[in-house]
């Protein structure tokens, strides 16, 4: 399946309604009849790039994610049976993972992003329920960007110690003993 097939497909399962209008009153001046600003309010739920890639990179909003991945490997056309990487990514302002995805009957790829705003508590719906390797990925995840995962079985450290503080691996994270920083 090409890039912009899938494409397709994916848009089909999570269509964007058509931008709804949400109406605010405009000030008038006298003589004048009422009129209102209309404002478009474009819900998108899935972003679709190629970023230079040779997969087709999808977006997803938190709350549509485990439903997403679910269809990617249950679907006939898309049948995704492989994940091979799960990532843990800090862009800065938002934390977030990248999905990896493969259908080994197809010979197709997609890769499925996610992130979130709220540093403090970063948490994610788990795939471990679809695939069974996300376990310890998701495991490490936890373990060096601190994001948690709904629904994970055993969601604890996996490389640190418990009495480790902090998550390594986030852009923020200072460690006066261990880093060293030229």
């Amino acid at each position: 399946m090409t890039n912009e097939t899938l494409q397709e497909l994916l848009g089909s399962w999570f269509p964007n309604p058509e931008a709804s209008v949400a109406s605010e009153p405009v000030e008038v001046t006298e003589g004048e009849d009422a009129i209102e600003a209309k404002e478009p309010i474009n819900p998108s739920l899935l972003e679709f790039t190629e970023e230079g890639s040779q997969f087709l990179n999808v977006l997803v909003k938190p709350e549509n994610l485990h439903q997403l991945m679910s269809k990617l490997k249950t679907t006939a056309e898309t049948s995704f049976d492989y994940l091979f990487c799960l990532s843990g990514v800090d862009w800065g302002t938002d934390l977030g993972i990248v999905y990896h995805l493969e259908s080994t009957k197809h010979r197709h790829s997609i890769v499925v992003k996610v992130k979130t705003e709220d540093r403090e508590n970063p948490t994610f719906d788990s795939v471990c329920d679809i695939w069974r390797t996300a376990d310890f990925h998701e495991r490490e995840v936890f373990d060096f960007f601190g994001i948690k995962f709904n629904n994970h079985p055993n969601l604890k450290r996996l490389f640190l110690t418990d009495e480790w503080d902090g998550f390594p691996l986030r852009k923020d994270y200072v460690d006066e003993i261990n880093m060293v920083v030229k």
